[in-house]
């Protein structure tokens, strides 16, 4: 998809003339709009694919986190019932762009910190204010935020070759994403300390059994698998897919942000100071390509 022209797959053939007007409106927005997202307008969800231009292995600089919080914001107010987040190619996430950090950061620290962290703190917090279900589907490995912010999604269903991890120290970083509660909360505090501070690298059977993800699937049958998933969903009412996942994440909103807030403001302190420069100069010096 490098190098090519953007496109977003319209399914709203067959339908009546005036839903396939909306339906092309909302096409030519995505087209126009977005450079490292693919945004798809199902019949019935919203699918929204990570493949980035500007950064590799879809890691997430300021652009791509802006261009997938303005996908949520648009299908938070569509007649989609969901959204489908998903990646092209044999890589979800692999986190931060930390050499695009590094770059905008040695020119004015001060500053461009300010701006890499609200740009973060906004995009994981229109993950945690998004009221209709998001369900991923990871397709290879999920690396640093690419992994942290999958407790904030409802539904996470693992190609059986995808891993996980979130190695923060050995770059000199601190937890992002909410999972200083996310994975405590969800693996336990000696799993989610292995995770966060020890980096312990997760495979995907692991993962579904500490509940980071709901099902693994066969890598060969994955697509078909999570599709014929979607199709189930899509059949639901909407009304009750958003009011259920209303029930259960209840009273859960003001502690995620309370906790993104605390992590943003740790992450400033760490890019605002020479040390933690340093350390990501390091990483970014010595970093070996592994995919």
């Amino acid at each position: 998809m490098r190098g090519k022209e953007r496109k977003v797959i319209d399914d709203a053939r067959d339908q009546p003339l005036d839903k396939r007007v909306r339906f092309s409106v909302r096409l030519l927005e995505s087209a126009s709009t977005y450079k490292d997202i693919v945004v798809r307008k199902k019949d019935g969800f919203t699918q929204i694919l990570l493949s980035t231009r500007s950064t590799y292995n879809n890691t997430l600089n300021r652009e791509v986190m802006n261009e997938v919080k303005s996908a949520l914001e648009k299908a938070a107010v569509d007649d989609s019932k969901f959204v489908l987040l998903s990646a092209v190619g044999s890589v979800f996430c692999c986190g931060l762009d930390f050499d695009n950090i590094v770059k905008h950061l040695k020119y004015n620290r001060k500053r461009a910190t300010v701006k890499l962290v609200d740009t973060m703190k906004n995009f994981v917090n229109s993950f945690i204010e998004f009221k209709k279900p998001i369900i991923v589907s990871v397709n290879g490995p999920a690396i640093g935020l690419g992994a942290s912010i999958l407790p904030l999604c409802d539904v996470v269903w693992a190609n059986e070759k995808a891993w996980f991890q979130t190695p923060y120290t050995r770059f000199g970083q601190s937890p992002d994403g909410c999972s200083t509660i996310t994975f405590p909360k969800i693996m336990g505090r000696a799993a989610a300390n292995e995770m966060l501070i020890n980096g312990w690298k997760m495979n995907a059977q692991e993962a579904c059994d500490k509940g980071l993800v709901s099902q693994v699937f066969w890598s060969e049958t994955f697509t078909q698998e999570v599709m014929v998933r979607i199709q189930e969903i899509t059949s639901c009412n909407s009304f009750v897919l958003e009011n259920s996942k209303a029930l259960v994440r209840y009273n859960m909103n003001v502690e995620l942000k309370q906790a993104n807030e605390r992590e943003c403001e740790v992450l400033k302190k760490i890019w605002a100071s020479a040390q933690g420069m340093e350390y990501m100069l390091k990483y970014v010096q010595n970093k070996i390509d592994s995919f």
